[in-house]
């Protein structure tokens, strides 16, 4: 084998990848002949050196033996599609730990492997690697080597002429990326996030997670049949998350629920709260107006790297979002919310739905921003009893963050309506609050939108021996306009 190495060494160079006649004229040092991947792919057997972008990185396990492995996917311009690379160390830390999707690899005498597919080994005995930065820049330095790597100095030419494709051709395809706040039912598309919490029941995960942005605002059927209105729920399928597992949610940006019932052999890293991923090839759908996620048989999840470009720029983004008060407000919202409510504390900070249920107190007072999205009850026979101090009406708010049923007491009913009102002044204002438009010549409206609105609101607790298990939420202190 050493023999082939050293006749890989004299082979003369081809492709766009090619080093200058001065590189292989260099007396004295040791050359090494970079070939195509197009190129290596036809010598299975054969120990070869590559010079390629990392598009895919993998999560370091430990293999069925007592070494750890990592599997990584190299691309460069004679195969944009890319091959496998798979790694093999005594421990995680000898592995290679790409910083960014689009970082560039420099791979000596690994092995092309066929197995299936064509793939590429490299090997802890002889095998060595340098990681590089993709993005343009003067440092040519590598930030990572193993300890069998030696370069030339003719590497900064490749590492120029890759760094230059690759700025043509970034990794992935970033006219299939989507952000939360810009998601579209039904359409597939590719989701950079943090995966926030993992729950398995019954072989369905349900993956959690996060960009910093907002999910669209939901539009509902706009069915006169009252039930519907009334019974809008607070969460999809899956148990509410606990407590514990709530407060290390962030408290700004939706959480986004991505279903399976696959398991993804990423998920053991995901587990840690502490990995940005790519989902790759995913679709949305609305359910009962909240989103959720769906990874079907052609999805995939990709690890990324905190310095990855795509995970720097959500959170520059995040970063200068809470940064300002206006912009923590529900994008959706935003340039205003509806006016059709008064708050009695007007000068009050805007509180998330999130930062309420995580707040560290049961008991607490908030100003917020929400949509009423149900009621119950909704019938104006119900809402004039409510007015004569009979009847407690429950609201269904919503923001980005999160959904929470809040009371308007029996006491309170009078103000929050604005006085002691027709029938038909109550329906009026309450379809104001649901979002439900007027008819019109054409009839019946199909959908609403209920508006944003301020209102005040307050924490309780029923019992004091089970103070967050019996915890509600009081709408006071805000009154419907005309």
């Amino acid at each position: 084998m050493e023999e082939a190495a050293a006749r890989e060494r004299k082979r003369p160079r081809e492709g766009d990848a090619a080093p200058s006649a001065a590189a292989a004229a260099g007396a004295g040092k040791a050359q090494y002949v970079y070939l195509p991947v197009a190129d290596a792919l036809k010598a299975p057997g054969a120990r070869v050196f590559l010079f390629a972008a990392v598009s895919e990185i993998g999560a370091a396990v430990r293999s069925r033996g007592t070494d750890f492995t990592l599997t990584l996917r190299v691309a460069d311009q004679s195969r944009p599609a890319g091959i496998s690379v798979t790694f093999f160390a005594d421990n995680v830390a000898l592995l290679p730990c790409v910083k960014a999707s689009g970082d560039v690899i420099s791979l000596h005498n690994v092995v092309i492997t066929m197995h299936g597919e064509f793939f590429v080994t490299f090997n802890k005995k002889f095998s060595s690697f340098a990681l590089f930065e993709g993005k343009v820049s003067t440092e040519c330095s590598p930030y990572q080597t193993s300890t069998k790597y030696y370069g030339t100095q003719y590497d900064n030419e490749l590492l120029t002429q890759m760094r230059t494709w690759l700025a043509y051709n970034p990794p992935g395809l970033k006219d299939l990326e989507l952000q939360l706040r810009s998601l579209k039912s039904d359409t597939t598309f590719d989701l950079v996030c943090k995966v926030l919490h993992v729950y398995e029941n019954n072989g369905e995960w349900i993956f959690y997670v996060w960009d910093g942005t907002d999910t669209p605002a939901a539009e509902f059927q706009a069915i006169l049949d009252a039930e519907a209105v009334e019974s809008s729920p607070l969460h999809l399928e899956g148990v509410p998350l606990p407590r514990e597992v709530l407060c290390t949610m962030p408290c700004v940006g939706t959480v986004l629920r991505v279903f399976t019932n696959r398991y993804i052999k990423e998920v053991f890293h995901l587990q840690k709260n502490i990995y940005w991923a790519r989902f790759c090839n995913i679709t949305c759908k609305q359910e009962f107006g909240i989103w959720k996620g769906i990874l079907g048989p052609s999805s995939r999840v990709r690890l990324l790297s905190h310095e990855d470009g795509s995970v720097v720029d959500r959170m520059k983004m995040y970063d200068s979002r809470i940064a300002n008060q206006v912009h923590r407000q529900p994008m959706a919202s935003l340039p205003g919310a509806s006016n059709i409510a008064d708050v009695e504390y007007e000068a009050a900070g805007y509180t998330t739905l999130m930062e309420s249920l995580t707040h560290e107190q049961v008991t607490h007072k908030f100003k917020t921003l929400v949509r009423v999205v149900a009621a119950y009850p909704c019938r104006a026979s119900e809402l004039r009893l409510l007015l004569t101090g009979s009847y407690c009406l429950r609201l269904t708010l919503e923001d980005p963050t999160a959904r929470i049923h809040a009371y308007v007491h029996k006491d309170d009913g009078a103000k929050f309506f604005g006085g002691f009102l027709t029938a038909e002044a109550l329906i009026k204002k309450m379809n104001k609050l649901l979002g439900i438009p007027e008819e019109d010549e054409e009839g019946t409206p199909l959908t609403r939108n209920p508006p944003w609105i301020w209102c005040c609101v307050k924490s309780y607790r029923l019992d004091k021996n089970d103070p967050w298990g019996s915890r509600r939420y009081r709408i006071f202190g805000t009154e419907i306009r005309d």
